[in-house]
């Protein structure tokens, strides 16, 4: 099939998708290295594997996704409800919290091998009382590479409900994927200032989960034809992050002000 102008929307919509979920990765990603302690040489080594990891976990899932639509149509419905529902429980939902004692594939690790206390260089192995033990750094792998899973849970039917046709999806998936690494670096000491950006991806979610609905509803006005209308989806996804960002932005400046105010006894 030729690559056509409407594939070339559909691309970047789902790259602007994905990408922005994976803002959301790399709030949590901060918060993984910040409760392990992990020094800021050992971060590369992580998120390269981590990402390595992401891609063939989010192939396999994009893979199974696609077939699984290619035979039962109605699925797309179920991820449209499953997106709404997701992110109406984001908009009210709590600041996230990183619990390793939880996470099942840490307790599994821990049945097979002892964890040792200190770093070993950017080892994920080392060796303890003879006997081959996991670093702190190899927990906080199996944390990063398990939160994205969760985080894939979402983004993976989001994007099917942008476009069906898997390589646009896996292709999308990749450059947001690649660029989550130097996207960490970049955003990791802005963070703080992103308070409303949260708010904005589930805004998205709920955006997508009621675009993959609305299918079923036969008299709906033209307007809302989005499965057509590529350029709508893409003009309402940027609209909802931009004023996220915007938001932020103008609340992180507002704060140091009040802080001074309040400082001053004023």
């Amino acid at each position: 099939e030729q690559w056509t102008g409407e594939h070339t929307k559909l691309f970047i919509t789902g790259y602007v998708v994905e990408l922005s979920l994976s803002m959301d990765n790399v709030f949590v990603i901060a918060l993984i290295f910040s409760f392990f302690r992990v020094p800021a040489e050992f971060q590369h080594r992580v998120l390269f594997w981590g990402i390595l990891g992401a891609l063939i976990m989010r192939a396999a899932m994009i893979l199974l996704g696609a077939s699984l639509i290619h035979q039962f149509h109605w699925i797309l419905y179920l991820f449209g409800a499953f997106l709404l529902i997701t992110g109406i429980k984001m908009l009210f939902a709590g600041d996230e919290e990183v619990e390793p004692e939880k996470n099942f594939a840490i307790r599994l690790a821990r049945k097979f091998y002892p964890v040792s206390t200190q770093f070993d260089g950017q080892k994920f192995f080392t060796e303890l009382d003879g006997r081959r033990a996991l670093t702190p750094l190899a927990l906080c792998l199996i944390m990063v590479e398990t939160t994205d899973l969760i985080f894939a849970v979402d983004s993976i039917p989001a994007i099917f409900g942008i476009t069906t046709e898997a390589f646009i999806v896996f292709t999308s998936n990749v450059f947001a994927i690649l660029g989550l690494r130097s996207l960490y670096f970049v955003l990791v000491g802005l963070l703080r200032h992103f308070c409303y950006l949260k708010y904005g991806l589930a805004l998205v979610l709920v955006f997508i989960g009621f675009k993959m609905l609305i299918v079923l509803w036969e008299g709906r006005p033209g307007w809302l034809n989005f499965s057509e209308n590529h350029d709508m989806v893409l003009i309402i996804v940027g609209a909802i992050l931009g004023l996220s960002i915007v938001a932020s932005l103008l609340a992180s400046k507002k704060e140091p002000e009040e802080t001074g105010t309040n400082a001053d006894g004023q």
